[in-house]
């Protein structure tokens, strides 16, 4: 791609990410929040937000929150679960575990399914803890556990969610607008996501995708008053306007993101050049001498997980340093068994930049003084089996 300027660093994380000159030239324009061009673009904001779930859409409503994504999964979690409901957490990574504390925080009860750093939750698992406690009413899954980068089975996960007569809700921050969900064939409750991932804006704001039966329903739940998913569902519905004050150049920047994610091809085309991105980093890594937490199966298009050279020689501080000097941000490891970094696949990057970064840092290891980039023999025994 030849939208970056050259002075800026490119963006290798999980979001925020590089964004096109486009998302960044709709922000240059002031909107009134009361106006009515303003509510026209929230109207074809939700619409196009919808739209991207594919043939099992109808049913479902979109409500726009103000905030981060952690901001959607608590409001999420407070609007969605009544008082008296119970929430299975499937968690393999850092953003499960903060869900849980979420509810620890909301007072909700709540099982915490602990797979570790990386293993999935299976079907299987969800099946059996269903069966088990006839108290819970909703599971929680995370589509894409930025930790490690794996794609969780969200499929088998909302099968065996549906056949237990519950509830499934998704934290899908870092994969929808990327990897397909379709209610027809992936039914669940509540999904939410964010406005700075897979659809290439900034961050300002995330959405809720949810059964416009669930939405009508669960009034009176929440414990916040800015965080009500159903208070701010009504406002849309009545008036077309956000309860407070809406970030409008963020919204404005999306709305541009949804048309250039529309004329890339839609989810299918996007998470293919993901996909491309994250193979050729993954190979050019390897020739290195790289070796990835996760085989391929597991892997995800969003984001690798690394593990850190064994040699001496190599300090994550100074290799951020000298990939930065580069012209690249990368994020360090979120494991707690290896020593590990992250490099993301998102954004508005593709394979010949990630073909640039593998030679970033191929030289950055050089200037360390790193001889070798295989990981010790203790990291090797504790990543995912192939």
């Amino acid at each position: 791609m030849k939208d970056i300027p050259p002075a800026e660093p490119i963006l290798l994380t999980p979001g925020p990410l590089t964004t096109s000159r486009a998302v960044r030239a709709a922000m240059l324009r002031d909107w009134g929040s009361w106006d009515d061009d303003f509510r026209a673009m929230t109207r074809q904001l939700r619409a196009d937000l919808v739209a991207l779930l594919g043939a099992g859409r109808e049913d479902y409503d979109c409500v726009p929150m103000q905030g981060s994504g952690s901001y959607l999964v608590e409001a999420m979690l407070g609007t969605f679960v009544p008082w008296h409901g119970k929430v299975l957490v499937l968690a393999n990574g850092a953003y499960g575990q903060r869900a849980a504390q979420t509810l620890d925080v909301l007072g909700l009860p709540f099982t915490l399914m602990d797979k570790g750093d990386f293993l999935p939750p299976r079907g299987e698992d969800v099946a059996a803890a269903l069966a088990a406690d006839p108290e819970i009413t909703h599971v929680l899954a995370i589509h894409c556990e930025t930790s490690s980068g794996i794609l969780n089975p969200l499929a088998e996960i909302a099968t065996a969610t549906q056949a237990a007569g519950r509830k499934l809700l998704i934290d899908s921050m870092s994969a929808f607008g990327a990897i397909p969900i379709d209610p027809a064939w992936l039914p669940f409750e509540a999904l939410v996501s964010s406005a700075n991932k897979c659809l290439e804006g900034v961050p300002g704001f995330g959405f809720v995708l949810a059964r416009r039966t669930a939405l009508a329903e669960c009034a009176g739940n929440s414990p916040s008053l800015a965080l009500d998913v159903h208070a701010q569902w009504v406002s849309f519905e009545q008036t077309g306007q956000w309860r407070f004050t809406p970030p409008t150049h963020v919204v404005a920047a999306c709305v541009e993101a949804l048309a250039g994610h529309a004329a890339e091809g839609g989810v299918e085309a996007r998470g293919a050049r993901y996909a491309t991105n994250r193979d050729r980093l993954v190979a050019g890594m390897r020739q290195l001498g790289f070796e990835t937490l996760l085989p391929e199966a597991w892997m995800s298009p969003i984001i690798v997980t690394f593990l850190s050279p064994a040699d001496p020689a190599f300090d994550f501080a100074r290799f951020y340093a000298a990939m930065k000097a580069r012209g690249f941000l990368i994020y360090p490891g979120k494991l707690t068994v290896v020593e590990s970094f992250r490099i993301g696949c998102i954004g508005q990057i593709d394979p010949e930049v990630m073909s640039r970064v593998v030679v970033a840092v191929e030289e950055a290891l050089q200037e360390l003084g790193v001889r070798s980039a295989a990981p010790s023999p203790e990291a090797l025994a504790q990543r995912m089996p192939g």
